[in-house]
């Protein structure tokens, strides 16, 4: 495992930069804390302010505790996790958003448990993989959503996973907790030890399990609430999964360390968002581009009233500039974007509120406190010039102590210097501002020039009619590989000849995709990521019948071919 405090910075950055490295000047410290001490801290400095409010399946259903209650209730969780589990051991919790998912999360930090967070979207396979992956000795669940029969495959792996000792559903929560009997003592955590393992989202692949520390996870929400200029008294609201970090890291830790209101649906949905942000008075929220897409689409059509409204937070993905614009110009809030992955608890850089309209539109901002950021040539390692593209690294105390039980893999995200790899291709400009320009995976190879798909989503996102796009290599025998740009439009639909002369307006010749597919929805992860290796399964077997598309060739001569689904 990584000494994290043994890789402090010993070097400050020196503006402007000539090569791609920043070392952080900021005067912050790296405070601590562990999951259950801030929320000690808040229940002691303001038990009465109001710190979740859980909206539930209907408005109807809407609940609400102040600090000192989810204090109460996180203690008592705790002491009943005791009953059945030793410290260090793994619990999981396989369930949508709810009040319940959040004390879970704290008591079983105050436990010093590891929770081990699963999408509610698992089926069988899955579920019984991240288990027995994990170790987990307990699982809480719900018993279904949305469809999702989840108390059938709790029962089906159940008898396959020997260390699987204990399976409590959420609607038994209360007998729970009232056979916890007395009080016992609550163990000292210490900031280093283990409090969760979050599956990446599994894009490619098999998901890893990153073993995240109470350290990485508090401080990482805290200057993310911090740069967000989130305050006493705010209500944060968003529709973010918790099993992922942006959920029950930035969301759940940052209000609390801010002391502000978390509230939260169960899980996405634009018409019910837009009520949750006018209803409860939200002054920020966070999403996923395809998210806000929808958001405003739904507010196109709606009368809420969005006044209390300051801050609009986006991550998850590459977000478009004219997505950025329009956000802000429609909404009248100021607009910042997030940059990291789950490894990194999450965040690596992000958008200060008070930065210019070109860095939030064009970039993912500068590193976040006490984080170091480099960009390297991956093939031999060496710092980028300024502005020249490479993969990201990072390096500072939110970087996972490493994938559990895998640790020929934490080997190559981490190396001997404590640098973690993302994976994603960008720049660092002179002031350390990045940019993301895609994924190692991404990059598309053509004719021997390396293409980013995420230059060519953001110059056809300027198109009036484009609403969402994803830009994929798909195999060429000429060319080796040719851009297919899979698009969601409004009506009317534009043609490929004016789609393609967009492009071409903006961007050199061989950027232009080769072809064009129209299509009413994306495969997503559960965190809002478009899985392109899905897209381009799909164009590989010729399945484009299959998910009701319009296919476009645009030739070299301009001619074209036209597929109908």
């Amino acid at each position: 495992m990584i000494d994290f405090r043994a890789a402090a910075v010993r070097d400050r950055v020196v503006l402007p930069l000539t090569q791609s490295c920043w070392a952080p000047a900021e005067p912050d410290t790296v405070a601590e804390t562990t999951v259950g001490s801030v929320l000690r801290a808040a229940a002691e400095t303001s038990p009465d302010l109001l710190a979740v409010i859980d909206w539930g399946a209907s408005s109807a259903d809407r609940r609400a505790w102040t600090y000192a209650d989810l204090l109460r209730a996180a203690e008592r969780t705790a002491c009943a996790l005791l009953r059945h589990f030793r410290p260090g051991e793994h619990v999981a919790v396989y369930a949508p958003n709810s009040g319940e998912w959040l004390i879970l999360e704290f008591g079983a930090a105050l436990a010093d448990l590891v929770l081990v967070t699963v999408n509610p979207a698992y089926r069988a396979e899955e579920l019984e993989y991240v288990l027995r992956q994990s170790r987990s000795v307990g699982i809480f669940y719900t018993n279904s959503f949305r469809g999702n029969a989840m108390v059938q495959w709790v029962n089906t792996v159940r008898g396959r996973l020997s260390d699987l000792r204990v399976a409590i559903p959420l609607s038994e929560w209360q007998a729970f907790m009232d056979a916890a009997g007395e009080d016992i003592p609550l163990p000292d955590v210490q900031p280093l030890n283990p409090a969760q393992i979050q599956y990446t989202s599994g894009t490619t692949g098999r998901p890893k399990g990153a073993l995240l520390h109470h350290r990485g996870l508090t401080n990482n929400a805290r200057f993310f609430a911090a740069r967000s200029e989130l305050r006493a008294g705010d209500v944060y609201a968003h529709a973010m999964p918790f099993f992922h970090t942006a959920g029950c890291v930035m969301a759940s830790l940052g209000t609390v360390q801010a002391l502000a209101t978390h509230a939260f649906l169960p899980a996405y949905d634009a018409s019910r968002l837009a009520q949750l942000l006018m209803v409860e008075r939200a002054t920020h929220m966070l999403g996923v581009p395809t998210m806000l897409i929808g958001l405003l689409e739904q507010l196109a059509s709606t009368n809420c009233d969005l006044g209390a409204l300051r801050v609009v937070i986006c991550g998850g993905a590459s977000v478009p500039p004219e997505v950025v614009r329009s956000i802000e110009e429609r909404l009248n809030v100021r607009f910042s974007i997030v940059y990291g992955q789950t490894e990194s608890s999450p965040l690596i850089t992000q958008v200060c509120l008070s930065d210019s309209p070109e860095d939030k539109a064009l970039t993912v901002g500068k590193p976040v406190p006490c984080t170091e950021v480099k960009i390297i040539d991956p093939a031999s390692g060496a710092v980028q010039p300024v502005d020249s593209v490479g993969e990201v690294c990072a390096r500072g105390y939110q970087v996972m102590q490493g994938y559990f039980d895998e640790p020929a893999a934490t080997t190559l995200a981490i190396d001997r210097d404590g640098w973690l790899h993302t994976g994603d291709l960008g720049t660092m400009d002179s002031r350390g501002y990045c940019r993301i320009t895609g994924r190692l995976k991404d990059m598309v190879i053509r004719g021997g020039e390396n293409i980013f798909p995420a230059e060519i989503e953001a110059a056809l996102h300027r198109h009036p009619a484009v609403l969402d796009v994803a830009v994929v290599g798909v195999p060429d025998g000429r060319m080796g590989e040719e851009l297919a740009a899979f698009l969601r439009v409004r009506d009317p639909r534009p043609t490929a000849e004016a789609l393609h002369a967009h492009v071409r307006e903006l961007l050199a010749a061989p950027k232009a995709p080769r072809y064009w597919v129209f299509i009413d929805s994306f495969p997503l992860t559960a965190s809002g990521k478009v899985q392109k290796f899905v897209l381009r399964d799909w164009w590989k077997g010729g399945n484009l019948d299959a998910i009701d598309m319009v296919a476009v060739r645009c030739g070299p001569s301009g001619s074209k071919v036209v597929q109908t689904g």
